[in-house]
């Protein structure tokens, strides 16, 4: 939704900057819990049920604010500004799901950028003139992803794993073997 915002902020200033205020809200709420790895089970409670209480208290008005702004925008038909309400409106189930739900992140901002290098992968490798080059890029894109999912730098997992198979041929280590 706060793609769609930026798209036609220039053709819509004045509209655009109150609803990427609002937006802007629900991120500065957000930082307060923020998602962390690797907690033990009583700090990942505590951080879900304090989540779950800003939310509530905080989040939800911004949200409805958010809606009623959108009640009020002038929209012509067919312009940039109704169909960026029109995409929102369509999406609106899934774009207040966390509200109901503190697991539930804001956006899928670290899910899109971790999906970037494969789609440029995907496109880099279109000429790898081979099913094993495919094959083998496939795997070491998924062992890098993998390792920064773990919190593991990726060239020290790759270094790590090649020396971990030169000294035993039929040992593979993982990245997440390097980070127990």
């Amino acid at each position: 939704m706060r793609r769609k915002q930026i798209e036609i902020e220039l053709l819509y200033p004045a509209e655009c900057k109150e609803g990427l205020d609002l937006i802007r809200r629900l991120y500065e709420i957000e930082r307060q819990v923020p998602f962390r790895a690797n907690l033990s089970a009583e700090e990942s409670a505590a951080d879900l049920a304090r989540r779950a209480t800003l939310r509530a208290e905080h989040s939800r008005p911004v949200v409805a604010q958010i809606l009623e702004w959108a009640g009020r925008l002038r929209l012509t038909k067919g312009s940039a500004l109704r169909q960026a309400v029109e995409y929102m409106t369509k999406r609106w189930a899934g774009l207040t799901r966390f509200l109901d739900d503190p697991r539930v992140p804001l956006d899928n901002n670290h899910l899109e950028r971790a999906m970037r290098p494969v789609a440029l992968g995907r496109k880099n490798h279109c000429g790898s003139h081979s099913q094993w080059g495919c094959d083998a890029a496939a795997i070491l894109y998924s062992l890098v992803e993998t390792a920064k999912l773990c919190d593991v730098e990726p060239r020290a997992y790759l270094l790590a794993a090649v020396r971990a198979s030169l000294e035993t041929p039929s040992r593979v280590l993982l990245p997440h073997d390097m980070r127990a």
